[in-house]
């Protein structure tokens, strides 16, 4: 017996045994935002060095960050020393005809994260398209960004790439204003409450000394390996060991 060989659909079988090994896979960002891929074969951690020699500095994706706020909240380490977690109730996709697909990935990535301590929990969010969706185009994101806040009527553009003020200084959402802003409410509560320790010097050593948030990062992330979904690319540790200066 024969078989009549056909390239074309071969390769069709193995673009689609491709995707269902990778389907749930944590991704990275490709540079310049045009899409992502599976964050396969990156170290755990990044070095400032090696971007510095041009290496790419991996993000990873939207639906990443999502899964991991959909354990540890969006208030991040400093904040958890002041407030319970605080977590998405829902999300509208605009580009995305299949939130279903989206729905069980994300509710399969957290299958395995296990009893969590007190405040947290594996939150369950409601997806919701919007009615006339636009097709998107891929291409590369803009090059600036706007932020505001309420009860300022300035708006602040930043450089994308930089991550700075477009005249060249620090924008006032900086890891160090945020820090500065944090070790002031820190110090007040540290001056009423015995039990408070000094203000830590370090952005990073801040970040540790919120034990509970940090325990439970590292659960999440082993239930991400447990279920082979990947491993989480931290960004370089340089950058989070600066010195708070007031």
């Amino acid at each position: 017996m024969h078989k009549r060989l056909d390239p074309l659909h071969e390769e069709v079988n193995s673009s689609r045994h491709v995707v269902r090994k990778y389907r749930g896979h944590l991704r990275a960002k490709i540079e310049s935002g045009e899409g992502t891929v599976p964050a396969r074969g990156h170290s755990a951690v990044q070095a400032w060095d090696g971007v510095l020699l041009g290496e790419q500095l991996v993000t990873m994706s939207c639906t990443d960050k999502i899964a991991r706020w959909n354990v540890l909240g969006l208030q991040g380490a400093l904040l958890s020393h002041f407030v319970e977690p605080v977590y998405l109730h829902s999300v509208v996709v605009g580009s995305l005809s299949h939130t279903g697909h989206l729905s069980r990935v994300m509710s399969h990535r957290l299958e395995d994260v296990g009893p969590l301590p007190a405040s947290y929990r594996r939150n369950q969010l409601l997806l919701s398209g919007v009615s006339h969706a636009e097709v998107r185009q891929p291409g590369k994101s803009p090059g600036f960004s706007v932020n505001w806040i309420v009860g300022t009527a300035e708006l602040e553009v930043i450089n994308a790439t930089t991550g700075k003020r477009h005249c060249g200084s620090s924008s006032r959402l900086c890891k160090h204003m945020f820090y500065t802003r944090w070790a002031k409410l820190y110090g007040k509560l540290s001056a009423r409450i015995p039990s408070h320790a000094e203000v830590p010097t370090v952005y990073s050593e801040a970040k540790l000394v919120a034990h509970t948030y940090q325990s439970v990062k590292q659960q999440l992330f082993r239930a991400f390996q447990k279920a082979g979904l990947g491993t989480w690319v931290k960004k370089p540790p340089e950058q989070d060991q600066f010195l708070l200066t007031v």
